[in-house]
């Protein structure tokens, strides 16, 4: 059963009901040898985590110390999020198309909208996609028919599952995508784009899938130059609580995966696909938009509104064939932006960056390699030597994600993440597991 706490007004009013004029009043019929005497014998209070953490000690709870990010992060999530969210009002199959039974939900992804259009330097945002792939996926589609032309440029430092999406729905459409390689820092080298004016976008991802730190006012530089737009994607937008936004950067488009915004893992998903674009673009932009307006008695109220998409418009005049939006995703994402507020955003992010820059540090010492050079955020790359992963993988340790699949060149590196939730226990245990 739910858990529902009484405010000292409410026990005392209950006491008047039943004639008693105390808590003790009420228990007295208990014999006293039943009762406990004075306060309990209790440790000192611990915070939500820590008390996860010790419940979980107790338990006897197995499992491996986990340093894996690319693209999917473990974040602390208040449980009332958890609470408020599962509420009936939100946790609905019904599509919000009837506003005058719709207000919650409506002003529920309104303010969505107006939360990430601010944290990422936009103007607007819509409803929300389905993930990170298929908001950068949108955001180049936009690209190319606002520009009308066939080609696009985007960063081998993209995540490899975003770029493989892109080339699935862009290349049997006759549309080329081209990659622009990495240079020795783990970023982006611009310079194919110099010259070019076949291009419709400029894609780079910041924090990139290395972890490295674009330079986005350079990759708005080098689209504006060729008449292209310039979209910023990304998989960690928490890291904007600390580095400037892809808008303030001048991109055009910025949009990416919003999982670390108060979305539990959950094996691999839902996502949440995050899509925010200049209001010169606002006609343009695919999915739901929810709008705020009056009504006949000039009261305001939520609408869905400019609907384009291939439900409200003919097939070959829609912006996009994504019909749905991740409603209780983009609501758990407004809470959780909300509870934390610009300054505890701030702080998170600091301490995401400052815990990755520790880990990096001691690995470092220890003998682990930094592949690059360059500012991370909360993962970077390391090289481990010949066959201490699988012997970390015996110890207990998931040390970062292998890189070779996706990178042939990188054999032997692995992408290591550290949030708020890795402990200096396991971080420096860790590394004196790589040191032996």
């Amino acid at each position: 059963m739910r858990y529902l706490p009484h405010t000292s007004d409410e026990v005392v009013a209950m006491l008047e009901v039943v004639g008693a004029r105390s808590l003790d009043d009420l228990f007295a019929q208990v014999p006293a040898q039943c009762r406990v005497e004075g306060d309990l014998d209790l440790p000192e209070a611990l915070t939500e985590w820590e008390l996860a953490d010790r419940l979980g000690e107790l338990a006897g709870r197995p499992g491996h110390r986990v340093f894996l990010g690319a693209g999917s992060y473990d974040h602390r999530v208040p449980a009332w999020i958890g609470a408020v969210v599962s509420r009936q009002e939100f946790l609905t199959s019904y599509t919000p198309y009837q506003p005058e039974i719709s207000q919650g939900t409506l002003q529920a992804v309104y303010e969505y909208q107006t939360l990430v259009a601010r944290l990422l330097g936009m103007d607007v945002a819509n409803a929300s996609v389905w993930d990170g792939a298929t908001a950068l996926t949108e955001a180049v589609l936009l690209a190319l028919r606002v520009t009308r032309k066939d080609a696009v440029a985007v960063s081998a430092a993209v995540h490899p599952a975003y770029r493989q999406v892109l080339r699935t729905y862009l290349e049997p459409a006759g549309f080329r995508v081209d990659e622009l390689p990495y240079r020795p820092d783990g970023t982006t080298d611009l310079s194919g784009v110099a010259g070019r004016d076949d291009l419709a976008a400029v894609a780079v991802q910041s924090p990139n899938f290395f972890g490295c730190i674009e330079n986005l006012d350079g990759a708005a530089a080098a689209a504006r130059d060729t008449g292209a737009l310039s979209v910023v994607t990304f998989s960690e937008p928490l890291a904007y609580g600390l580095l400037r936004s892809p808008g303030s950067c001048g991109a055009d488009v910025a949009a990416g995966e919003g999982q670390s915004l108060g979305l539990p893992r959950s094996f691999g998903g839902p996502g949440l696909g995050i899509f925010t674009a200049r209001e010169r673009f606002l006609r343009q932009l695919p999915g739901r938009l929810v709008g705020r307006t009056l009504d006949a008695d000039g009261r305001p109220g939520f609408v869905i509104t400019l609907s384009t998409r291939e439900q409200h418009i003919r097939r070959e005049r829609a912006t996009s064939n994504i019909c749905s939006n991740q409603s209780l995703c983009a609501v758990t994402a407004a809470m959780y932006l909300g509870s934390l507020g610009p300054k505890g955003l701030r702080e998170l992010a600091r301490l995401n960056h400052d815990k990755a820059a520790y880990l990096r540090r001691v690995l470092a010492a220890a003998g682990a390699r930094a592949r690059f050079g360059g500012h991370c955020f909360n993962e970077f790359v390391v090289e481990l030597p010949g066959g201490a992963y699988d012997r970390l993988l015996e110890r207990g340790f998931v040390a970062g994600l292998p890189l070779e699949d996706a990178y042939p060149e990188l054999r032997g590196c692995y992408l290591v993440c550290a949030t708020e939730t890795a402990s200096r226990d396991d971080m420096d245990a860790l590394a004196e597991e790589v040191a032996r």
